[in-house]
């Protein structure tokens, strides 16, 4: 990652205006994540059940989002090194490396679900077995890994999550009778009842990945160039701040078009599989809108699966204190467990249970893994050895804190939920 030539980032005293845009790109990888198949099972789900009343979910997980990915980045552009390099510098090798598996755990743990996604894509659109779909769609995202470079994988996601973006206002504008008085209502007003608690604990908890934090430091270093000159480290964290928060907007506006689309179609019909979804459209909306649903969620699924295989290379190269480059041993060697890990994991639960109970099992890994995650980057982002002046404030770091331990809360719930 750190040897990509930079030189086309440097500012441009002609169009200054313009100069944010050449920062745009790693928050859109990370957001790739936040629309993943699991985030379409949990939104479909809550449209399905419960309207509009859901979409504050959205709302409030988006902003924690932002919070955790902010913060994370913040590391990668200071130290110059990813959440996965800078534990390897700054804690004991044992615990590292012991921290550092988990997280090559839960990469592929993630890996399962958005291969899983794509597969189900491909079974929805041209009725090919799991097996199969899941063997095509890891094949196509180790080819595209291996065979490009980071600039290019950045276009081509960018274009996945514009695409997807078009797909889902495509099928907005083609249902006649979406309340959007409820709808905006729903996105600030918190809903809250017995029943709708698991729903909110998965979508909250299917929001914030492990996987993306380490990702989130690495890809963030595609944009750095001079780690000694003042004014312009604290040009490029202004920088990320919008690039963050543009990225995160635009995973959130996906994500509350899928919830929109669940209520104004489906509810209260219960939508509890992707492909289910899909087949009630049909009747509804036609073969077209059906399709085009098919095609976004093949292309969540694929664009996820190539991130998810990013941050399993660039956590297994960390472990080594080395960056991710796909044309490094270790980052391709994690590349290659993540991914076909996780195809594996497809191919021989496909046998004994759903792709529905594949997706949950995959998301309770991460949900243990999680909190991990979250207090090392909280422990390296607070340290002044590590991040200088620019460790966090104390009240970032509280803040940080109640963020971390209310998403560990909520997983904890969510598995013990999972299995009652």
């Amino acid at each position: 990652m750190k040897k990509i030539k930079m030189r086309r980032f440097l500012q441009d005293k002609r169009h200054p205006a313009l100069d944010f845009l050449k920062y745009v790109g790693p928050g859109l990888i990370v957001a790739v994540g936040f629309i993943d198949p699991g985030n379409w099972a949990a939104n479909l789900a809550a449209g399905s059940q419960f309207g509009y009343k859901l979409l504050w979910v959205i709302t409030l997980s988006t902003i924690m989002l932002a919070f955790l990915q902010h913060n994370v980045a913040h590391l990668g552009i200071v130290t110059g090194k990813c959440l996965s390099e800078n534990a390897t510098q700054y804690l004991r090798p044992w615990l590292s490396r012991t921290i550092l598996g988990t997280g090559v755990l839960a990469s592929i743990s993630t890996a399962v679900a958005e291969i899983l996604g794509g597969t189900i894509a491909l079974q929805m659109l041209f009725k090919l077995p799991i097996v199969i779909g899941a063997i095509l769609t890891a094949g196509l995202v180790i080819w595209f890994l291996f065979s490009n470079s980071y600039p290019k994988i950045e276009k081509v996601i960018i274009g996945f999550v514009s695409l997807i973006g078009i797909a889902l206002l495509l099928e907005i504008f083609i249902i006649p009778h979406i309340n959007w008085g409820q709808a905006a209502k729903g996105m600030v007003i918190p809903f809250v009842d017995a029943k709708s608690m698991p729903i909110i604990m998965s979508a909250l908890g299917a929001v914030v990945m492990p996987h993306n934090l380490f990702l989130h430091s690495e890809v963030i270093q595609s944009r750095q160039w001079n780690l000694k000159d003042e004014a312009v480290m604290e040009r490029q964290l202004r920088f990320e701040f919008f690039d963050t928060i543009f990225s995160m907007f635009l995973g959130w506006v996906i994500n509350s078009a899928i919830i929109i689309i669940a209520a104004a179609l489906f509810f209260p019909r219960i939508v509890t599989e992707i492909s289910q979804a899909q087949e009630m459209l049909v009747p509804l909306l036609g073969p077209v809108a059906a399709i085009l649903f098919a095609i976004a969620f093949l292309f969540a699924g694929v664009a996820s699966s190539v991130t998810a295989g990013m941050a399993g290379g660039s956590i297994f190269a960390g472990i080594f204190a080395e960056p991710y480059d796909a044309q490094d041993p270790h980052s391709k060697l994690g590349v290659l467990i993540t991914i076909i890990g996780a195809t594996l994991a497809i191919c021989g639960l496909s046998f004994v249970t759903s792709s529905f109970n594949i997706l949950i099992y995959s998301q309770v890994f991460l949900s243990i893994q999680l909190p991990i995650t979250i207090f090392l980057q909280i422990y390296l982002t607070s340290s002044k050895k590590v991040m200088g002046k620019y460790k966090n404030v104390w009240f970032t770091k509280w803040l940080l804190l109640a963020t971390g331990i209310f998403v560990t809360l909520l997983n904890i719930v969510l598995i013990v939920e999972t299995f009652k």
